[in-house]
């Protein structure tokens, strides 16, 4: 594999860290570490460099894609509650640093997903809108086989009246969805929610219904304001068995013409990693 061909992707998100080595469309290695909570972004990545260093001599540049908002080369979060990290981090100087790579990019990780999604998944050409439904709830938009950057497509930062404040994803995620799962199971993960809904926990299935409207509206609502061809969904949520079909079930009262076409991620996990390096291809 041409060193020169290859692109060393990160992802990092407010649960997971995927360090992986691409070219083109196909994910050669991965490697995965747990996001910590707390304490400097820089001795994260310094961890996840050590982990991968045998990986050194095979790229020369770097695509990373992070939760939060990028500007100027420096990583600020956009909601504390899913990722707690300093603002305006020095991410692109300090991945250049640990990595020796002559070439860094970063971006918003679900607008890195939208544009893996677009050139390699289910948008397939298709103008279209990603929403990432995770530990936190991203998005990504392109128009005109343009990814749209800064803030377009942070529709988990959306607010209404009367909500205190909080960002949609706050009702929504698997932060939310663990939440709300305390008083009938404390200690319940996201995924232990799904699994009791699965086997008929009429609590568990509540609260994945509620999520699934909340999402429901959400794609409703961007259908009237953007008119994409196809919203596609991804996210350890938004793919886990059964989600997608409760939000189907809650836009089934909409009238054909303002329905939106929704499509599961065909990257799956690997959608911003994927996205992540061909914009960094792109760059050079």
């Amino acid at each position: 594999m041409a060193r020169s061909d290859t692109i060393l992707a990160l992802d990092i998100g407010g649960t997971k860290m995927l360090a992986a080595l691409v070219r083109g469309n196909v994910v050669s290695e991965t490697h995965t570490m747990a996001t910590p909570h707390n304490g400097d972004p820089e001795a994260w990545l310094s961890a996840l460099f050590e982990a991968i260093g045998s990986w050194q001599e095979r790229y020369d540049t770097v695509g990373v894609a992070v939760t939060g908002i990028i500007d100027e080369g420096c990583w600020s979060p956009l909601n504390r509650r899913t990722l707690d990290i300093p603002d305006r981090f020095p991410l692109i100087e300090t991945v250049a640093r640990l990595s020796g790579a002559r070439s860094v990019l970063a971006a918003n990780d679900a607008q890195a997903a939208a544009w893996g999604e677009y050139a390699f998944g289910a948008g397939q050409g298709h103008d279209l809108v990603f929403l990432t439904i995770s530990t936190g709830v991203g998005g990504g938009i392109v128009v005109n086989g343009r990814l749209l950057g800064g803030l377009a497509g942070h529709f988990g930062q959306f607010r209404s009246l009367g909500e205190e404040g909080r960002a949609l994803e706050d009702k929504v995620s698997g932060h939310w969805i663990a939440a709300e799962a305390a008083p009938h199971r404390p200690g319940a993960t996201a995924r232990d929610v799904f699994e009791a809904a699965a086997a008929g926990r009429g609590w568990a299935q509540a609260i994945i219904e509620t999520s699934a409207r909340q999402t429901a509206l959400l794609c409703g609502n961007i259908q009237l304001a953007l008119d994409p061809a196809r919203i596609v969904i991804g996210g350890g949520i938004g793919l886990a068995p059964g989600y997608l079909e409760s939000v189907r079930r809650a836009l089934g009262g909409l009238p054909p013409r303002l329905t939106p076409q929704l499509h599961p991620a065909a990257l799956a996990e690997k959608a911003g990693v994927v996205g992540i390096a061909d914009l960094a291809r792109r760059q050079n």
